[in-house]
């Protein structure tokens, strides 16, 4: 009988630098999502009334959030259209307020608008761009430069802001879309780091549902080892999307098991960083899942120790 073997581990993730912290495969990050706007895809987390962000973000930093993303228009075509002042009216008093109350929370913003970014680093600083449309605003990117923040680079497939995909593909199928993926974030990344932000603040993003069919998410995330594999720690926006929902046929308020499953996949591969709706479960579970891969240890070790 020949002695046990060490099972595979996938590569370990890229660490991420933020706020003087550290997010590596012994500590996965968890990105609460507070959208300030009245039409989020999920309406459990509408929080255009300032008073209930400050709830969601507390209970978020109670529950485990490393990060804070805050949105201030829906990524969806559905809704009404948000003009920039108004943008950075929904998002620039929360980060101020955030800031105040939890000063040692990374807070990220969520925005294709440099205007808005300019907006929200005068007047309460961010640590994160969350460029959430593939650099559509070339500005952008520059502007994190310019003020110290990490960048998120992410694929759209080169749609504009607040397009859903229609008849998307990239031939040759099943894997073009990956092809594309990691051309795009490989691009996307260097362009960051030739304009100064340090690879340690720079993520690289999928972007699952975005310029994509559910069979093209369910592709990119089998394959995050690729991702993980360009040298940048990877984040995974996962929560609740419509990639879930299709696969099990079921609505928002109905999808996190399906989220958690697909995190915990995504976390074994090697993701960074995790966005989510419904942070104490997925802190569990990057947690647990950085136990499993032997990255962290137990907070507690007593069963059958000697005493």
């Amino acid at each position: 009988m020949t002695g046990a073997t060490q099972p595979p581990v996938p590569r370990p993730p890229a660490a991420l630098r933020l706020r003087g912290r550290l997010y590596d495969a012994s500590r996965p990050a968890v990105m609460a999502v507070i959208n300030r706007t009245p039409d989020s895809f999920w309406a459990g987390n509408r929080h255009a009334d300032l008073e209930s962000a400050r709830r969601a973000l507390d209970e978020a930093v109670a529950a485990g959030a490393d990060i804070v993303d805050v949105g201030g228009v829906r990524a969806g075509q559905d809704g009404a259209a948000v003009a920039p002042t108004e943008e950075a009216e929904r998002v620039v008093p929360f980060l101020v307020l955030a800031r105040e109350a939890h000063p040692d929370v990374a807070l990220s913003l969520d925005t294709w608008r440099a205007e808005v970014a300019r907006a929200a680093a005068a007047e309460a600083g961010a640590d994160l761009v969350n460029d959430t449309w593939q650099g559509h605003d070339p500005d952008l990117l520059h502007l994190a430069a310019e003020v110290g923040t990490g960048y998120v680079v992410s694929h759209t497939g080169g749609l504009p802001p607040r397009t859903d995909p229609d008849a998307v593909t990239y031939p040759p199928e099943p894997l073009g879309v990956l092809d594309d993926v990691l051309r795009t974030l490989r691009e996307g990344a260097e362009r960051a780091v030739a304009a100064g932000i340090p690879p340690e603040r720079v993520l690289v993003d999928p972007t699952l549902d975005f310029g994509k069919t559910t069979a093209h998410s369910l592709t990119l995330l089998r394959h995050t080892e690729a991702v993980v594999a360009l040298g940048f720690p990877v984040l995974q926006a996962l929560s609740r999307k419509d990639f879930v929902g299709e696969t099990l046929d079921l609505p928002p308020d109905e999808r996190l098991e399906g989220t958690l499953a697909a995190t915990a996949v995504a976390a074994w591969l090697g993701a960074t960083v995790f966005r989510a709706h419904d942070v104490r479960a997925t802190r569990r579970v990057v947690d647990m899942v950085a136990s499993i891969r032997g990255d962290r240890p137990p907070l507690l070790t007593v069963r059958g120790v000697p005493t």
